[in-house]
C-alpha cells in the first residue's frame, strides 16, 4: 500500500499511474485499468500530477464522489469494460496536504477474467503495463489469455 502522505517520493512505474482528472475521468484511465488488470495490478491516482522532475503532487478534486460514481457506472457497462474487478473498498478518497485525491487499487485479474479489455473489442482494447506506459497487447497475447481461461 502506498503511503500517500509521502506522495512526492513516488514515481510513475509499472504499478503506479497518476492522472489529473480535473475535468472528469480521463479516457486514458480505461487503458490503464486494462493494463494493470492484465499485468500485476497497480494503483491509479486521480487528482495527482506528475511534475517535470517526475515527482507526484496532489491537486484538489472538486467532486471526488462524482468521479467515483462515474467510474462505477462505466465499470458496470459491458460495452465499455469487459469486467469490473474492483471491490468497493479499493476505490478511496484521501486527503493529501489538504487536497482530495482518489486512489484506485486495481488487482491483477484472475486468469478466468482475462483478458480485461475496453470498448467491447478484445483485440483492440486489451492492454498491458510496461514501465510507466500502457501498451496494446498483440493478437497473440490476447489469444493466449483466452486460452489460459480454459486451463484448470
Amino acid at each position: 500500500m502506498l503511503d500517500l502522505n509521502n506522495l512526492q517520493n513516488y514515481r510513475e512505474d509499472n504499478r503506479i499511474e497518476a492522472k489529473q482528472a480535473l475535468g472528469g475521468l480521463p479516457e486514458s484511465i480505461w487503458e490503464t485499468y486494462s493494463a494493470f488488470a492484465n499485468a500485476e495490478g497497480g494503483v491509479i491516482l486521480l487528482g495527482v500530477e506528475e511534475l517535470s522532475d517526475k515527482s507526484l503532487h496532489a491537486l484538489d478534486l472538486l467532486d471526488p464522489q462524482w468521479l467515483i460514481d462515474d467510474l462505477r457506472t462505466i465499470l458496470n457497462d459491458p460495452m465499455r469494460v469487459s469486467a469490473n474487478i474492483l471491490a468497493e473498498e479499493v476505490v478511496q478518497i484521501h486527503q493529501v496536504d489538504g487536497k482530495r485525491i482518489i486512489a484506485i487499487t486495481v488487482p491483477k485479474a484472475d486468469p478466468s477474467q482475462k483478458p480485461v479489455y475496453i470498448e467491447n473489442d478484445p483485440y483492440r482494447g486489451t492492454y498491458r503495463r510496461c514501465g510507466e506506459g500502457d501498451y496494446r497487447c498483440t493478437p497473440e497475447e490476447v489469444r493466449q489469455m483466452f486460452a489460459d481461461r480454459a486451463l484448470p
